[in-house]
């Protein structure tokens, strides 16, 4: 008998909902969040490298962010990276140190970014779906090649729709606290 393996499909639409919450780290709100510097990658030594791999990312005021540099000759190019990252970042160099302050943000560029996220959510809910659909499709299959019985059939169904429910609501209280933190003055 083909067993539908509902652990893999709950991993795979966890995996939904944790890159949904990493897409929300780099989505910029009027707060200082180490995330954001996260997927900005410096040219060091002859490679790209990502920005935590030359230096501390902190957060020591809530419209701050510092970049301890480690070695001091990388310090330009991280300045460089930070401004060419299309976050709107002006970082301010300071010997080793770089210090990013977190402009305030308009609440056109507010509105702007909770339709990003909600993009972003919309994403997430497909990605749930298709794990679903791909459950679906396996169970169909199983019973169609007599590997499961109608009434087991069911109950793996039920089973996946209520993995799916509980992703797609998680995705949907993850959208909300975002949009509710974008909006935050």
């Amino acid at each position: 008998m083909a067993e539908l393996d509902l652990d893999d499909i709950e991993r795979r639409m966890q995996g939904a909902v944790d890159a949904l919450r990493r897409e929300y780290q780099g989505l910029r709100t009027g707060r200082a969040s180490t995330g954001l510097l996260e997927p900005i990658t410096v040219e060091a030594y002859g490679a790209r490298m990502p920005l935590n791999q030359v230096g501390t990312i902190g957060a020591p005021e809530p419209r701050m962010l510092t970049v301890q540099v480690w070695d001091k000759s990388m310090a330009t190019a991280v300045d460089k990276a930070i401004r060419e990252s299309g976050l709107g970042l002006n970082p301010m160099k300071d010997g080793q140190l770089i210090r990013i302050p977190i402009p305030e943000l308009s609440g056109e560029r507010r509105q702007e970014l909770t339709k990003i996220a909600g993009r972003y959510a919309e994403q997430a809910r497909i990605a749930v779906r298709n794990v679903r659909r791909e459950g679906m499709d396996g169970l169909k299959k199983a019973e169609k090649d007599g590997d499961l019985s109608q009434d087991d059939h069911k109950m793996y169904a039920d089973e996946v729709q209520t993995l799916t429910d509980k992703y797609v609501a998680e995705v949907d209280e993850t959208a909300r606290q975002k949009e509710a933190e974008i909006l935050q003055v």
